[in-house]
């Protein structure tokens, strides 16, 4: 229907999440009708900036471009207290609320049997390794609160149970099924304050 290049290049916005065929038509026209060629180039530059600088934080495994990132390496961070989460952006979502000042520990996923994601797959072992010096009194599961979020935070929470370390679950302040990303600010914090200890 397109020239190959606009062809292509629709193809390309059509793979991210949440980009179907119409959307990625739009982006690729706006870019190359309304756009100018300097913010067309700011942009490709930007992604292969971000593709090349940003990587895993060596403590945390939040996404960075500096590693240990500023969380971890803050001293206003309190390091008694670890709060796990699924994904980078959940990381994002707490920090909102400015109601929550320890650190955190990013998964990049949960386990799930039928994705055929087990628990080597996701970044349990990097957690264990930061509990073992002893630091942590508190470890906050605020994995989403679904079937696999759910899952998640009880493995953990047996794998945690011989350390002796307290293990919290963020209160059902979000609705069970959703993602923390899509929750309001108030709700997190209700969530995060309001969280029991996982028996």
């Amino acid at each position: 229907m397109y020239a190959p290049t606009i062809e292509e290049l629709i193809e390309q916005f059509a793979q991210l999440p949440g980009i179907g065929r119409k959307s990625a038509e739009r982006i690729a026209f706006y870019i190359l009708d309304i756009m100018s060629e300097q913010d067309a180039r700011r942009m490709a530059d930007t992604i292969s900036l971000a593709k090349k600088s940003v990587s895993f934080c060596q403590v945390c495994q939040n996404l960075t471009d500096s590693s240990p990132c500023p969380i971890c390496s803050s001293d206003k961070r309190d390091k008694s207290i670890i709060c796990v989460v699924e994904e980078p952006k959940d990381v994002a979502a707490i920090e909102k609320t400015g109601r929550y000042n320890g650190l955190y520990h990013v998964l990049h996923g949960a386990i799930s049997p039928i994705d055929d994601i087990s628990p080597d797959d996701i970044k349990i072992k990097e957690l264990l390794v930061r509990l073992s010096s002893g630091r942590v009194q508190e470890v906050i599961m605020a994995t989403n609160p679904t079937v696999n979020g759910t899952a998640t935070a009880v493995y953990i929470q047996r794998l945690l149970k011989p350390m002796g370390i307290k293990v919290t679950r963020i209160a059902h302040g979000i609705p069970v099924g959703s993602d923390i990303e899509y929750a309001d600010e108030l709700t997190i914090s209700k969530a995060i304050e309001g969280r029991t200890e996982m028996n």
